[in-house]
C-alpha cells in the first residue's frame, strides 16, 4: 500500500483544485488526521472569523483509516463558529472508508474560498471536482444522502445552511455526524452542501486486522460496545449520580430505565453492522424516521429534557440528525430556555417532559425562524448574551457540557475545563474509574491522568483510529499498524508525538486570544444541585488543580507552553509573533520557517 503523503487543496471561490506534497517535517511529526490538520489550520492568519471564506475547513484520514478493526473515522478540522476555538469533530460510518478509497495518496481536503451557489465535492481516484447543486439547497441530511445512491456522503441540512452555530457534517442519511462545534456551519458559509466519496473502502492489513480484530471483540470496550453500544452510558451516568437532569439542576433522573438499554434493545430492528464482531448502535424505528440514538441522545435529550419516553426521545434525535445540528448543544439550549422560563428571563412558558415542545424550539432554532430560536442557534452563550442566566447551564469555551456532571467527580471537571475544543467529555473521561471508585487520587495524579489521556487520544486522533481502540493499541501506541502500513515509529516516538499535537493545538487557542481564564471551572458547577445543595465544586481548590495539570504539562500559571517544552517536542521555531509563550511573545514569522 502506498504512503499518503500529499493534500488535495480545493479553493471554492475560483474553482481551483491542487494536489500537493505534505511537509515531510509535519508527517514525521504530526503523522496525519488531528496532527497535519491542526498544523495546515495553524498556517491561517490569527483571528479569522469562522464563517468567512478564509477559514479553513479540512476533512483528514490517518494512515490507519479504513484498515483498523472498529468504525472508521475521519476528522473535520476547522476554527469553530461556537466557540472560535479550535475544532476537530469526528464521524464514522461508510464516509471515512470510502473517501479513504478515493483520495489515493492523499491525507485528506483542505477547502478554502466560498462558492457563489450551492456545490458538492466529489472525490475518486485521487481527484476532486467541484460540482453545482442549487436543487440541493435546502434538503435535510437523509434526502441529500439519498441523492448519491452509489457513493458515500458528508453533508449539511437546514441548521449548516441557516447558520446554526453547532451545525453538523451528517452521513448515512444522517446515522452519523462530525457533531459538535459547528463543522457544518462553515460548510454552509462556503455554500459547500456535500462532499461525495465514489470509491470503494481500501484492501489491505488483512492479517494484522484480523489479530486486532479478535483483541478488540475480547477487550473490555469491545464487549461492552458489543453489548450495548454507548446507550448504556445513560445507565451508568445515572447509577454513578453524574447524570445531568432537568437543565444539570439533579445528578439522577428517575426515568433512566425507561430511556437506557434495556429500552433500546426492546424497540431495536437490529444494529448498524450486524457481521462485525463489534456490531454499531441499534436501530430504532420512529414516527420521524428510523435513527440509530448514540448515548448522548437519552442524557441530553431525554433525563436533561427530563423526557422518560425511549420513543419521544429517540424522535427527537432523530428531528436533530434530519436538520443536521449536534444533539448535545441543541438539548441544553432547550433545556436553558425551559429554566430561563422559569426564571422569568424570556417571555415564553416551557416545561421540562414536555416532547412536542422541545420538538417545536429546535425546528425554530434549525430555522432560525423566532427571536428565541435565533438566539439559541448561536449556542447557550449566544443566548445568555442576549437574555441573561449564566448561571443555568455549564459551558467551557461557550460549548456546553455533555454526558457527565462532574459534581460527581471532580477529575472530569478538569477534563471538560482544559479540553482543547471546549466542554468535551471525549477528551478524557476519568469520570468512567472516579465515579464509582474512591480512587484517593492527589491533585497531581488527577492532573497527570487527564492530561496523558488526552495526548493518547490526540495520538489515536491523528492515526485516526477509533478512541474506543484506546485499550489494544494502549501496549505499543499503534507502532505495530504503523509498521504495517510503512511507517517506522516507536512507542516513545508516537507517546511524544501525542504530546506535540495537543501542544501544537494549545498554541493555536493562545494566538486566538484563549488562556487561563478559558480553563477555569464553569459558575453552574460551583452551586450543588437540587438533591445535593451542598454537593457544589470548590473553585479555589479547582485552581489549585489547574495549576498542577498546568505544571504536569510544563505549562506557566497562565496555561502557555515554556520554551524548555517547544525544544524537547521539536516544535521551537513553530510560534509566531502572535503566539504567546511563556517567555515571551511568539517569535517574528521572518524567523519561523515555512515548514516546520
Amino acid at each position: 500500500m502506498p504512503i499518503a503523503d500529499r493534500i488535495l487543496r480545493v479553493d471554492l471561490s475560483t474553482g481551483r483544485v491542487d494536489s500537493e506534497r505534505i511537509p515531510e517535517a509535519w508527517l514525521d511529526k504530526y503523522i496525519g488526521g488531528k496532527g497535519i490538520g491542526a498544523r495546515y489550520l495553524y498556517e491561517m492568519a490569527p483571528e479569522t472569523p469562522p464563517t468567512s471564506s478564509e477559514n479553513v475547513l479540512l476533512f483528514m484520514l490517518g494512515p490507519l483509516t479504513g484498515y483498523t478493526p472498529g468504525e472508521q473515522r475521519y476528522a473535520a478540522i476547522t476554527k469553530s463558529p461556537l466557540t472560535g476555538a479550535f475544532l476537530d469533530s469526528y464521524s464514522g460510518g461508510s464516509f471515512p472508508g470510502r473517501l479513504a478509497g478515493s483520495l489515493g495518496r492523499h491525507l485528506g481536503i483542505h477547502v478554502t474560498g466560498a462558492a457563489e451557489e450551492p456545490v458538492v465535492l466529489s472525490v475518486d481516484d485521487g481527484e476532486a471536482t467541484i460540482e453545482p447543486a442549487v436543487e440541493l439547497w435546502g434538503l435535510d441530511a437523509g434526502t441529500t444522502c439519498d441523492r448519491f445512491p452509489d457513493s458515500a456522503v458528508a453533508c449539511i441540512g437546514p441548521a449548516g445552511e441557516h447558520g446554526v452555530q453547532y451545525a453538523t457534517i451528517a452521513s448515512d442519511s444522517g446515522e452519523h455526524h462530525a457533531g459538535r462545534g459547528g463543522a457544518g456551519t462553515v460548510m454552509g458559509a462556503k455554500n459547500l452542501k456535500a462532499v461525495v466519496a465514489r470509491g470503494s473502502s481500501p484492501d489491505g492489513l488483512e492479517d494484522i486486522r484480523e489479530r486486532y480484530e479478535e483483541r478488540f471483540a475480547g477487550s473490555d470496550a469491545g464487549r461492552w460496545l458489543a453489548a450495548s453500544d454507548t446507550l448504556e452510558t445513560v445507565d451508568f451516568a445515572n447509577e454513578a449520580g453524574v447524570l445531568p437532569t432537568r437543565g444539570w439542576q439533579e445528578r439522577s433522573f428517575e426515568g433512566a430505565d425507561d430511556i437506557g438499554i434495556e429500552s433500546a434493545r426492546e424497540r431495536s430492528s437490529g444494529r448498524e453492522r450486524e457481521d462485525d464482531p463489534v456490531p454499531g448502535g441499534f436501530r430504532v424505528e420512529g414516527d420521524a424516521g428510523e435513527s440509530v440514538p448514540r448515548g448522548a441522545t437519552p442524557i441530553v435529550l431525554g433525563a436533561g429534557l427530563g423526557i422518560d419516553d425511549f420513543d419521544a426521545v429517540a424522535a427527537l434525535g432523530a428531528v436533530c440528525d434530519r436538520l443536521a445540528m449536534d444533539v448535545i448543544t441543541a438539548g441544553n439550549a432547550v433545556a436553558w430556555a425551559v429554566r430561563a422560563s422559569e426564571r422569568g428571563l424570556i417571555d415564553r412558558e416551557f416545561s421540562f417532559g414536555d416532547e412536542a415542545v422541545a420538538r417545536e424550539l429546535i425546528e425554530e432554532i434549525a430555522s432560525r425562524a423566532t427571536p428565541l430560536g435565533d438566539a439559541l442557534a448561536d449556542g447557550v452563550s449566544g443566548a445568555v448574551e442576549r437574555f441573561g442566566g449564566e448561571d443555568l447551564i455549564p459551558t467551557v469555551k461557550d460549548m456546553e457540557l455533555s454526558s457527565y456532571d462532574p459534581r460527581g467527580a471532580e477529575t472530569m471537571a478538569l477534563a471538560y475545563a482544559t479540553s482543547d475544543r471546549g466542554g468535551c467529555h471525549r477528551r478524557a473521561r476519568p469520570v468512567e474509574i472516579e465515579a464509582i471508585t474512591d480512587t484517593g487520587w492527589s491533585p497531581e495524579r488527577q492532573a497527570a491522568v487527564v492530561a496523558d489521556e488526552q495526548d493518547r487520544r490526540a495520538l489515536l486522533w491523528s492515526l485516526i483510529a477509533d478512541d474506543f481502540l484506546e485499550e489494544v493499541f494502549r501496549a505499543d501506541a499503534g507502532a505495530e499498524w504503523l509498521a504495517a502500513a510503512g511507517y517506522d515509529r516507536s512507542s516513545e516516538q508516537l507517546a511524544e508525538t501525542g504530546e506535540r499535537i495537543w501542544t501544537l493545538v494549545r498554541l493555536f487557542n493562545l494566538r486566538e486570544g484563549f488562556g487561563r481564564d478559558d480553563d477555569e471551572l464553569p459558575a453552574t458547577l460551583a452551586a450543588g444541585t437540587d438533591g445535593d445543595p451542598d454537593g457544589g465544586l470548590d473553585p479555589a481548590a479547582f485552581g489549585t488543580l489547574l495549576n498542577r495539570y498546568y505544571e504536569h504539562r510544563g505549562w506557566d500559571r497562565r496555561g502557555r507552553p515554556t520554551s524548555a517544552l517547544l525544544r524537547r517536542l521539536g516544535i521551537e521555531s513553530l510560534p509566531d509573533r502572535r503566539t504567546p509563550v511563556a517567555d515571551g511573545t511568539g517569535r517574528s514569522s521572518q524567523e519561523t520557517p515555512t515548514h516546520d
